[in-house]
């Protein structure tokens, strides 16, 4: 959900954060949906998701390496989805490989179906998400978003997500630069486990100039 605009090479995305201590938004979204966790008997549900870009193969390669996907249905259909990321995430697309504590988790690779969106699909997913998570003992999860994608980070603050920086590119000679950006009013603890988490407790990373997408959610 993450990617660098060719017209902005400088902004990647934004990072977002919840404390799981705190109590998360109650969401009713406006479609009767079910809310559950899937497993590697339902990658073939999940790969003929209409606009889904991930086949049965790598689903079971994701679920194998003990990544989670947690959906929403409505009328007995899969119309919203959300993976889930523990200990290291590599996100390809930009050489990134993401670094998390015991405790933390990344939610990324997350979707909802055009005809279902506008419906608070995404966001009770994330506040489900949120509340298994916490049963399950986690203190913090993570999430990023497009710069551009103003419907997903909206989703995100309603979930109760804190925008807590943003993921920057520069270029330098011929390879790109990566760093955090702290917001105004955040709480210094918070960008620095930004960029323990995004850049492995660097102040940058130097990326392939031909990296072009960074996906999240």
């Amino acid at each position: 959900m993450m990617v660098s605009a060719e017209n902005d090479p400088r902004r990647a995305g934004t990072i977002w954060t919840l404390d799981l201590g705190r109590p998360t938004p109650v969401i009713t979204p406006r479609l009767p949906a079910t809310f559950g966790r899937l497993g590697p008997e339902n990658k073939a549900a999940l790969a003929a998701v209409p606009g889904g870009s991930v086949m049965a193969e790598d689903i079971g390669k994701r679920f194998a390496a003990g990544r989670r996907c947690y959906a929403a249905w409505v009328g007995g259909e899969i119309d919203s989805y959300g993976w889930v990321s523990f200990g290291e995430e590599h996100v390809g697309e930009l050489t990134l490989r993401l670094h998390l504590l015991p405790g933390e988790a990344y939610i990324w690779d997350c979707a909802t179906l055009p005809a279902f969106r506008r419906n608070h699909l995404y966001s009770a997913l994330l506040v489900y998400i949120a509340g298994e998570l916490r049963l399950e003992g986690f203190c913090r999860a993570w999430i990023g978003a497009d710069l551009e994608n103003e419907t997903s980070q909206r989703g995100m603050a309603r979930a109760g997500f804190q925008h807590v920086a943003d993921l920057l590119i520069g270029r330098v000679l011929a390879m790109r630069q990566a760093w955090v950006q702290e917001l105004p009013g955040v709480p210094d603890e918070l960008v620095a486990a930004a960029r323990r988490v995004f850049l492995d407790n660097r102040d940058r990373v130097w990326l392939n100039a031909h990296s072009s997408t960074l996906r999240d959610g």
